[in-house]
């Protein structure tokens, strides 16, 4: 059985909370033979519900690493989560990258391209195999709306800041990397983001932090309008896992394409 290694600014939150029980079933479906087995927290108490490491660990059936390098040393594959906090994951990959060993590294990946760019360079130095994505890359809708011309996204959460990163995401997968014209209306809370590709696409990234994920477009002059329901995040679950079975060799998601989701939220955050 091999070992997935699960480091995070504090442990107890939603995505380590959802992802171990998503992974169990994913290998149960595809007869993939690996567990969450090992846990290291920077902070020893979520800032959430106060739940400390040894109490996430209890319920889990994990085992609390007292150091970053013992869980990197025990563990097959590593997840690099603190998904609110992407300030340290550049400080987390210098300490996971140099094992080598197969890594995902959840969103918000980077605070900023540079860092983005810094996170890339440790990994292509020491050979490891890595990738990270919003999981909103994978919903089953997107795959009605490729070549489309003219694209509204919609999207909410906590901040802006933070989950701009999953509309982002789409924007890219639908429209492509390269963004030439980019303007932001503030709206009190709310986020009005105009893009414009260098041929003349244009996308709107509208944001609320009560809206649902919807796509609009017009495609060859057609409107089309889906709400997003479909179980992404399960989907990059078994995206990670076939990551890791594969050891690392089969990456599914390019290093461009991360870089370029990257550089349109710096450009709608400045």
């Amino acid at each position: 059985m091999k070992k997935i290694g699960f480091v995070d600014y504090y442990i107890s939150e939603w995505h380590a909370n959802n992802y171990p029980a998503w992974i169990k079933e994913v290998c149960g479906n595809t007869g993939a033979e690996m567990e969450v087995a090992y846990v290291w927290a920077e902070l020893d108490k979520s800032l959430l519900d106060g739940v400390t490491t040894d109490e996430w660990c209890a319920k889990f059936g994990t085992q609390k690493c007292a150091t970053i390098a013992e869980l990197c040393e025990k563990s097959d594959y590593i997840v690099v989560l603190a998904p609110s906090f992407p300030e340290t994951h550049l400080r987390l990959a210098e300490a996971v990258l140099p094992y080598g060993k197969p890594t995902y590294i959840d969103k918000t990946f980077a605070p900023d391209e540079e860092t983005a760019q810094k996170i890339f360079a440790l990994a292509e130095k020491y050979n490891t195999p890595m990738f990270s994505t919003s999981a909103l890359r994978y919903a089953s809708e997107l795959a009605d709306f490729a070549g489309a011309e003219n694209l509204i996204i919609t999207g909410g959460g906590r901040s802006f800041d933070e989950y701009v990163i999953h509309m982002a995401e789409m924007a890219v997968v639908l429209m492509g990397e390269e963004f030439a014209d980019v303007q932001v209306v503030k709206q009190g809370n709310q986020r009005i983001c105009h893009l414009k590709t260098a041929d003349g696409r244009c996308c709107t990234l509208t944001y609320a932090p009560n809206l649902g994920f919807t796509i609009a477009a017009e495609k060859a002059g057609a409107p089309s309008y889906k709400a997003i329901s479909s179980p992404f995040f399960k989907v990059l679950m078994g995206e990670i896992v076939k990551f890791f079975a594969c050891e690392g060799k089969n990456v599914p998601v390019a290093k461009s394409q991360t870089v370029a989701v990257m550089k349109l939220r710096d450009a709608v955050l400045k």
